[in-house]
């Protein structure tokens, strides 16, 4: 093994990705401010990017690729997975924010699924339909063997996608039992292939029957409704899970390491199928504020699927939430905060890994909580956006402890309750006028109606004044002038 590079001179750190995903605005801006930590008082240790590019990627063998001291490399459409794995094989010391191992198993939902039912993790009730996977070895579509472990055995630590059961199903008017686990409608069948996006949910006939299909945006479109379609699917493998009422809402989480994470809310495509967009033509998305308990969420899907930096989908049902895809590496496209937020996490972790590791050892030689609490270290203060102590199970290291002491709020009151008014333009003697002469004699009458109340409020009032007059008189009469008439002369 070879000497790694002492904490003060530059860390190289290797761009294993496509060009699109590196040449994209948010990788751009993470990379400038990543090269940009620490101030002339503070000085940090530098980053030096090395990009891999498509060419070297595709073209050139694994052993000829540049040696880094950290590596960032995620999947996207055309990236060699397999030649990734190799590369990660060859240098064991070398720090990977997101452990490729990983990326190649979330190619299968089931496995994602059983991870967070095996780390507390919610998910929403759910049951495996499989077809044709009773062999170990089977691949997903998309997924790799591990290039450098070809035992092609069923021990505990293959390599290789674990064998599934074939399934047995019976299907009926409003409800399927797959395996004697009861699924009723509505509820959402999902293929076994993350890379297949096209997800159905299945109405009950009370509901009117039919399946809504979503798949990848086209254009301003998500969904289409079928509505003379029920039977599900019959070829290949599904997941069938509750249908989760969200209130037309989807949540998108992006985790930085495991102490921070920002949240989006978007339109669900489940509500119209048509996607809502901005003024620049992007998806419209709201940043949320999440729960102790989503926050907690969060933590164990960095820490469990060993992606420092991960997006993953939330099911806000209530003051439940469910977890019910994770992607890997995911990224906020138009979020500066967001953006320096993991820019500051980012840079902490991997000099903390160089420093206390002297690059040596591999992930598991360091638990995250190691990681995290040295990155903290590091950086002088505790992670940025969600404090330590913030997240609930997590508990707060000495000297991290933060403390709320005051919540500062503006608010206007703007409220106001709109006007019942409706213009219509209408022709005389039109088809419209028998509408016109209904209005005018409505009009009429109220008039007419209002002028009697003023009327009559009028003549109240007069007798009151009369009433209050005579009172008035009752009370103190009207003196009379003692004076003596004049005597004639």
């Amino acid at each position: 093994e070879r000497d790694m590079p002492r904490v003060g001179s530059t860390i190289k750190v290797g761009l294993c990705a496509m060009d699109k995903k590196v040449d994209g605005k948010p990788m751009k801006e993470l990379m400038m401010r990543l090269l940009n930590q620490g101030t002339p008082q503070k000085p940090k240790p530098q980053l030096e990017f090395v990009k891999f590019g498509d060419d070297l990627l595709l073209n050139t063998p694994v052993d000829q690729w540049p040696e880094c001291n950290c590596l960032i490399a995620f999947y996207s459409e055309g990236f060699p997975l397999a030649k990734a794995m190799d590369y990660a094989a060859m240098y064991p010391y070398m720090y990977l924010l997101n452990d490729l191992d990983v990326q190649n198993h979330l190619f299968d939902r089931r496995w994602m699924y059983k991870t967070c039912a095996d780390h507390g993790i919610p998910t929403p009730r759910h049951v495996f339909c499989n077809r044709g996977e009773d062999k170990c070895g089977r691949l997903i579509e998309g997924m790799v063997a591990k290039p450098h472990c070809a035992c092609g055995t069923c021990k505990p630590d293959c390599p290789f996608p674990p064998a599934w059961p074939s399934s047995t199903l019976e299907e009926h008017e409003d409800y399927i039992v797959v395996d004697g686990v009861k699924m009723e409608k509505p509820f959402v069948e999902k293929p076994a292939s993350g890379e297949d996006h096209n997800v159905w949910i299945y109405y009950p006939r009370s509901a009117g029957g039919g399946i809504k299909k979503l798949f990848r945006k086209i254009d301003n479109k998500s969904s289409d409704f079928a509505a003379d379609e029920n039977q599900v699917r019959r070829h290949g493998s599904y997941i069938y899970e509750d249908f989760m009422p969200t209130e037309g809402t989807d949540v998108k989480v992006y985790a930085v390491g495991e102490e921070y994470a920002h949240a989006e809310a978007r339109k669900s495509p489940a509500v119209d199928g048509v996607v809502a967009r901005n003024a620049a033509g992007k998806e419209m998305r709201y940043p949320i504020i999440l729960s102790r308990k989503q926050k907690a969420i969060a933590h164990k899907v960095c820490v469990h699927f060993k992606q420092t930096v991960c997006g993953f989908d939330l099911l806000v049902c209530g003051n439940k939430s469910y977890v019910c895809d994770v992607n890997g590496w995911s990224f906020v496209k138009s979020s500066k905060r967001f953006w320096d937020d993991a820019a500051a996490r980012l840079h902490s972790s991997i000099v903390a890994w160089m420093r206390h590791l002297g690059g040596r050892g591999t992930w598991q030689n360091m638990s995250s909580e190691d990681l995290s609490r040295l990155a903290s270290e590091d950086s002088g203060t505790a992670s940025p956006g969600v404090p330590v102590g913030a997240i609930e199970g997590v508990d707060a290291k000495p000297g991290n402890k933060e403390e709320l002491r005051c919540v500062v709020a503006i608010v206007r009151h703007a409220d106001r309750t709109p006007k019942q008014k409706m213009k219509l333009k209408i022709k005389s003697g039109g088809a419209c006028q028998g509408l016109l002469d209904l209005m005018c004699h409505i009009a009429a009458a109220d008039k007419k109606e209002i002028s009697k109340e003023k009327t009559k409020e009028g003549k109240k009032a007069k007798d009151e004044e009369l009433k209050a007059d005579a009172i008035a008189g009752a009370i103190c009469p009207t003196p009379v002038l003692d004076t003596i008439p004049a005597t004639p002369s």
